[in-house]
């Protein structure tokens, strides 16, 4: 495919020069650029490129919004897995509608089949970016922190499993007045409980370097392998390095078992105690060791920074319209055609004063009319149905935010409730092992005293059976002491196990709630999609059919001298208002 460098309309292989300025053709390096994505997406240019997908600058034409997409490369389409893990992490992100997520607005698959996600376009740089600068400053560390906590927790608490975090996979926005705000991004080998796993036994995805020790011997690692990734995380920003080093996966995977936990004092000065403290605890080895949640940590890392820093981001869009639809769209292929038909009526007039013109550029001319209305008549419907599917994602992103607003709520209710559960249960595991205790000491006495006989009828008085029956009821009598005691302890434990599981409850509601609420969104979103992909096919074919007649119409009119005045004119009006946008 091919380009007019000055005006930017797409040519076919075969066409040497642009019949609007006669600028001669340029190979296009990149396809996309410049055509329209699921009939309302102008893509503009390439924002980065990896190795499962690129990602463009590209603009919402309907509320004139710039956005990203990001788009899986074409030499993995055929690959199902890779698929589903694109799919899965447009459909995690979008349902999560956090400040600290990055937005997915919109996914899908274009003409050729190729997975595509839209998401908010964001200034700033990735959290990798900041870190190669070198160690942090900790108030710095914990805002940050805090911030990617916050996310993770309103992650878990739609169960939804991130398992790749690490710093490239963190984008650092620039918020008003400068304030720097995180947001998770890449979801691809997220895992939501609901979800169909995409590994199997003996598979590992993830980044050696960050992965919990978990993670190497089972793919049911929970949220604690998460907290775990962000306490190496944290470590690399206090320090400016890892917390281990290896040479291979091998060596990585070995250390996050294995190795001690390095503490972040030892490699940079003037670290917090508390600080310390959670970064250690985040990476123990035992999930079971580390903060109960990532609400847990959020609390903790907000008591270390700069309350201006941290503050919770408004929840935008409940009970108002975020977006508003453009009462028209901005000039594209319809407008800039019509003014090109008028100065080729006026072209044939002058070529042809004495109202002779062949029969061939009378058909193209008549036949530019006809497909201007028809290109009319489908830019009204589908502007109908872009509004309707605007209207339609903004209700299911007011709904997103008040399920994640609700659930936040409970989530930090929940979080309490498990901290006061596991410190209960620290608090009474010295009378429960006293119990224990007591218990076996009793039974040890009552095993000697079956061994001595004591326990049958004595023909004689002998001393070590009364030692042994005084030791055993001496046991007894603590183990009866011990036994009240631990009771009660249990019960306290069961009530506070309790208060868990009635939160639990009310959090797997919000899930239900939310599970519906994006199945209804899926069902009415994919009618409307329907035939706005539809509806962009035919247009695309309009369009191509306008630039394939405008060249045949103007091709046998540019030698004649007494119409350079409109073939400027023609470029003038045909050029495009903005460089590398294409504005047929």
């Amino acid at each position: 495919m091919r380009v007019c460098p000055v005006c930017q309309l797409k040519y076919s292989d075969e066409e040497p020069r642009c019949f609007v300025d006669g600028a001669v053709l340029q190979e296009l390096a990149d396809p996309r650029i410049g055509s329209l994505l699921a009939g309302r997406y102008l893509i503009e240019g390439k924002l980065g490129e990896g190795g499962m997908a690129i990602v463009y600058r590209a603009r919402h034409q309907l509320v004139d919004r710039p956005v990203a997409i990001k788009i899986m490369n074409a030499h993995l389409v055929r690959d199902a897995a890779l698929k589903e893990r694109f799919r899965r992490e447009a459909k995690n992100a979008a349902a999560l509608a956090h400040p600290n997520i990055v937005e997915i607005s919109d996914y899908g698959e274009a003409e050729d089949g190729t997975p595509y996600l839209v998401m908010e376009l964001l200034e700033g740089s990735s959290l990798d970016a900041l870190v190669e600068r070198g160690p942090m400053p900790a108030p710095q560390v914990a805002a940050l922190g805090a911030q990617i906590a916050r996310g993770l927790a309103r992650a878990h608490d739609f169960q939804v499993i991130h398992r790749d975090l690490k710093p490239e996979n963190v984008f650092v926005a620039r918020g008003p007045n400068g304030r720097m705000i995180p947001k998770i991004l890449d979801f691809g080998i997220a895992r939501s409980l609901h979800d169909q796993r995409l590994t199997s036994a003996g598979q590992i995805f993830g980044t050696p370097q960050y992965m919990a020790p978990e993670r190497v011997t089972s793919i049911d690692a929970g949220p604690a392998a998460d907290l775990y990734a962000l306490g190496v995380m944290l470590f690399e920003m206090i320090t400016g390095q890892l917390p281990f080093q290896s040479q291979d996966v091998t060596g990585y995977l070995i250390a996050h078992m294995q190795q001690p936990v390095p503490k972040p004092s030892d490699f940079v000065a003037n670290v917090p105690r508390r600080l310390e403290e959670l970064v250690v605890r985040l990476m123990a080895k035992k999930p079971e060791e580390r903060p109960v949640d990532a609400h847990q940590v959020e609390k903790e890392l907000l008591a270390l920074a700069p309350p201006e820093d941290v503050a919770e981001i408004p929840v935008t869009g409940l009970g108002q319209t975020q977006r508003h639809a453009a009462p028209t769209l901005p000039p594209t292929t319809l407008e800039r055609w019509a003014s090109r038909a008028v100065v080729f009526e006026e072209m044939l007039r002058r070529a042809f004063p004495q109202g002779n013109p062949p029969d061939l550029a009378i058909s193209m001319l008549n036949e530019i009319r006809q497909t201007l209305v028809r290109t009319n008549e489908l830019r009204g419907r589908g502007l109908g149905e872009q509004r309707k599917l605007e209207q339609m994602e903004q209700h299911a992103r007011e709904g997103r935010q008040r399920l994640g607003h609700a659930m936040s709520t409970l989530g930090q209710d929940l979080s309490q409730a498990r901290t006061a559960a596991r410190n209960a249960e620290l608090e009474v595991r010295p009378y429960l092992d006293a119990a224990t205790q007591a218990e076996r000491a009793y039974r040890d006495g009552h095993r000697k005293m079956l061994a001595l006989g004591v326990m049958q009828e004595a023909n004689a008085p002998q001393a070590a059976h009364v030692t042994a029956l005084r030791e055993t009821a001496d046991a007894l009598d603590r183990w009866l002491l011990a036994h009240g005691t631990s009771e009660k302890a249990r019960a306290w434990i069961s009530s506070k196990a309790g208060e868990v599981k009635d939160l639990e409850f009310q959090t797997d509601a919000l899930r239900q709630q939310l599970e519906k609420l994006e199945t209804q969104y899926e069902n009415d979103r994919s009618q409307l999609e329907a035939f706005l992909r539809q509806n962009g096919r035919e247009l695309e074919a309009l369009d191509k059919r306008l630039t394939e007649l405008g060249s045949g119409f103007v091709l046998p009119l540019r030698p004649r001298p007494e119409l350079r005045d409109l073939f400027a004119r023609l470029e003038h009006e045909g050029g495009t208002p903005h460089a590398g946008i294409q504005r047929r």
